[in-house]
């Protein structure tokens, strides 16, 4: 059994950010575990609630019973009552997790002249960097003498 899926809660969290040009607004959507701060589950897409379903569905597994989220109307329109919790003071450990990929990850930043030409790119290499920093390496290499 894999440690996420031991998980009782999570905070989750969205992070802007664009390909090409600040019209192409792409948003990372995250979650982390309440106790481990390591990250489960992120998906990208737009500021909308079927990308936030989409991150849902993936942290459908862990049974994960409350939620710690932001005041974005998708928390609300999409979890039920009893299982989510609003509010800065419960989502300091995201926020966290999401300036701390701003700082690694240049793509993220607002105001930089590192930026993707399209989506994929953009979401290939933050995927990566992601995956490297909160999984470790996604692949193993073998070299042969």
């Amino acid at each position: 059994m894999a440690y996420w899926e031991q998980a009782e809660a999570a905070e989750l969290g969205e992070m802007w950010s664009f390909a090409q040009n600040k019209g192409g607004q792409r948003w990372l959507w995250l979650a982390i575990g309440r106790k481990t701060r390591a990250a489960f589950a992120y998906v990208f897409g737009r500021r909308q609630d079927k990308a936030f379903r989409e991150l849902k569905a993936l942290l459908e597994p862990s049974g994960i019973s409350m939620f710690y989220v932001d005041d974005w109307g998708s928390y609300e329109r999409n979890i039920d009552a009893g299982r989510h919790t609003v509010g800065k003071k419960h989502t300091q450990a995201i926020e966290r997790k999401n300036l701390m990929l701003r700082t690694r990850i240049k793509r993220l930043c607002r105001r930089t002249i590192c930026f993707s030409k399209s989506v994929a790119m953009r979401d290939i290499v933050v995927g990566l960097v992601i995956n490297i920093l909160e999984f470790g390496w996604c692949f193993e290499t073998h070299f042969h003498g």
